[in-house]
């Protein structure tokens, strides 16, 4: 399959730049195997999912990884921090490749080659939150702000480490978190820490010839076993987001390198899940509305019914005529 088959126009007034003024407020694209799009609202949630299904969270939080440093010549840089390497050196992204010394707020230094690679004087890690700003993807226009530092994050974020937030739980309040429970839901989280892998475009003409990127994840492994059970008694497995389904699936498949299984399972995955894969563990998917040709759309494309991919950029039609808001601070879909 070519990348070129998952592109369609989008009106830019359409990509949200800032959330909605009540998280679980935004609107709900509900898409079934079956049958035409419905139109709700999120906090309507618990009459669509029922007693004894499993809703799994992506707990990952996201920490300010946008800095901005100054070069010798007096010109700005900013700096993404991308990981964090075992030899305290960082992962960075930059526009253009920079080499050479760059002085950061504080008067703190770093040392940049190629573009990739930075060394700090000083633990950056424990600064992040005083100098740094949230990883706003490039397409909201606009630099990050104080409303960010909540917003862009999940109401049930708890382990740091991702440079964009899982966007599917941007939707999500306590109380509807209570009230799914109260409804017999029940609610796990797993931990994939987001990296470029998970928003980097697409750049081969066929799908076959893109690599993901490898991100971080932990489970439980007392997880599986009431996966099971919820299968076995007639639930349904919702993922969160399509990290979330990339953790399931991808430790589920094989495809990942477990680091260690002591207690809870570490590992990476670089699965990429398109259209004929067929899902192990996951039912049905909460997920925002993605841009073209990006490897989310395609995970979607998936949990769409036959002929996915065709149903889905139908329904993206649909959004788009009914004026739905796209991209992480836009609304959502249920796909069951």
């Amino acid at each position: 399959m070519k990348t070129a088959d998952y592109d369609f126009p989008l009106p830019e007034e359409l990509i949200a730049s800032r959330p909605v003024e009540v998280r679980d407020r935004s609107r709900l694209m509900v898409m079934r195997k079956n049958g035409q799009p419905e139109h709700t609202i999120f906090s309507n949630l618990p009459s669509l999912l029922g007693s004894g299904d499993m809703l799994i969270l992506n707990n990952s939080k996201v920490f300010p990884a946008r800095i901005t440093g100054v070069k010798p010549d007096g010109s700005s840089i900013e700096i993404l921090l991308v990981r964090q390497n075992s030899d305290g050196t960082w992962n960075v992204m930059t526009r253009g490749r920079y080499s050479g010394e760059v002085t950061v707020r504080n008067g703190f230094r770093a040392t940049i080659t190629k573009g990739k690679i930075a060394l700090f004087d000083v633990d950056i890690r424990t600064l992040v939150w005083e100098i740094g700003n949230m990883p706003l993807p490039p397409y909201i226009m606009r630099n990050p702000d104080e409303q960010d530092l909540e917003r862009y994050q999940t109401v049930y974020a708890e382990v740091e480490g991702s440079i964009a937030a899982p966007t599917a739980g941007l939707h999500f309040t306590a109380d509807l978190l209570d009230r799914l429970r109260s409804s017999g839901v029940l609610i796990r989280t797993i931990t994939l820490h987001v990296g470029i892998g998970t928003f980097r475009p697409v750049k081969t003409d066929r799908l076959d010839d893109h690599v993901m990127e490898s991100e971080s994840f932990e489970i439980r492994p007392d997880l599986f076993d009431e996966i099971a059970l919820v299968r076995d008694r007639g639930g349904r497995v919702i993922a969160a987001g399509t990290t979330t389904v990339r953790t399931l699936e991808g430790y589920a498949s094989g495809n990942c390198r477990i680091l260690s299984a002591n207690g809870v399972i570490r590992g990476t995955t670089d699965i990429f899940i398109r259209e004929g894969y067929r899902p192990i563990l996951v039912d049905g998917l909460i997920t925002n509305f993605h841009l073209p040709c990006s490897t989310p759309l395609m995970l979607a494309s998936v949990f769409a019914g036959s002929s996915g991919r065709k149903r889905l950029l139908a329904a993206y039609k649909t959004a788009i005529s009914e004026g739905y808001r796209f991209f992480s601070y836009g609304d959502a879909m249920l796909l069951l």
